[in-house]
């Protein structure tokens, strides 16, 4: 397939291209600035890296008019829209009304562009922190404005592809970890263990479905291969534990391939700010993804091992 993709420059994007690439499809990334305009070294190692794999198209928003000249110029089989605006996502005034414009721009012109151009399959990524998405404890309400401006765009999509009769999924991501992550939670484990420390769990009780980033990208690419027809969704699951479990996990797992100590300090959690369940619900079938656990450790154990001796 030719797949038009967005937001490849995030450490899930980076990973699902990796991916698309690697089962034959011929991927165009857009990204919204130019290459020595990212501020975030990370992403720029990542946009580096998909160089010789994709084709990468600098200085395009999605629904601009650089982006539809794109979609005018070529012959398309897939759209995978999985860019969203996530400045301040972390903060409480995020704004969802101005995020939800940029994620679906001229949404409209841009489908009657895609299916002009052949084009009548679109993959949305979705959140299981968005309101109504995943399963859990109490309402599914969103964990923040951001997840709420997430659903919002979902809902957006969903009205307009299923006007014109397009194909239209929804991937749902959980809590992915991995080569190329961001500075969060095993990052955090990681930098402690290689300085000797002792990292702290602080919310151990919280429930969280913690998935590999590569299973999570073979089970992106699958998904982009069979999609046909009418509106579907899947909610790929990884480890489904508490974040004590997890860590501890994790700690077991290096141990194994690193000379490291590993050790953990598990706090007592007595606040619950969030709501203390929230999984996906889709267990991948790896025998047909054709992944390995063992091999996705040791990814990234070698990759923290390089990472960390440049530090």
């Amino acid at each position: 397939m030719k797949i038009l993709f967005t937001g490849g420059s995030s450490f899930t994007g980076y990973w699902f291209i990796k991916e698309l690439a690697s089962a034959g499809h011929e991927v165009v990334a857009i990204f919204r600035q130019p290459l020595d305009a990212y501020p975030d070294e990370l992403r720029r190692k990542r946009i580096v890296a998909l160089a010789p794999i994709c084709h990468s198209v600098f200085g395009t928003h999605f629904g601009d008019d650089h982006f539809l000249e794109l979609i005018k110029e070529s012959k398309w089989d897939l759209l995978c829209h999985h860019g969203a605006e996530v400045k301040n996502y972390n903060n409480s005034s995020f704004d969802v009304t101005a995020a939800v414009a940029s994620n679906t721009h001229r949404l409209p012109v841009v489908l009657d562009g895609l299916m002009n151009a052949g084009c009548n399959r679109i993959i949305v990524t979705g959140s299981v922190f968005e309101n109504d998405e995943g399963a859990g404890s109490a309402e599914l309400r969103a964990f923040s404005p951001y997840g709420l401006s997430k659903n919002a765009t979902w809902q957006m999509f969903k009205y307009y592809v299923q006007d014109r009769s397009m194909a239209l999924g929804k991937f749902v991501i959980p809590n992915p970890f991995g080569p190329y992550e961001e500075q969060r939670f095993t990052h955090y484990l990681m930098k402690h263990w290689f300085a000797g420390a002792k990292p702290a769990v602080n919310t151990p009780s919280y429930i969280r479905d913690n998935i590999h980033v590569s299973l999570l990208a073979k089970a992106y690419a699958y998904f982009a291969a069979n999609l046909v027809g009418g509106v579907i969704r899947t909610n790929p699951s990884g480890y489904v534990e508490s974040q004590g479990a997890f860590a501890q996990r994790v700690a077991h797992e290096m141990r194994q391939r690193l000379d490291l100590k590993c050790e953990l300090e598990i706090k007592t959690q007595t606040v619950f700010r969030e709501p203390r369940v929230r999984i996906n619900t889709d267990e991948p079938d790896v025998k047909i993804l054709n992944w390995d656990e063992s091999i996705a450790w040791d990814e990234m154990a070698n990759y923290y091992s390089m990472l960390m001796a440049r530090c």
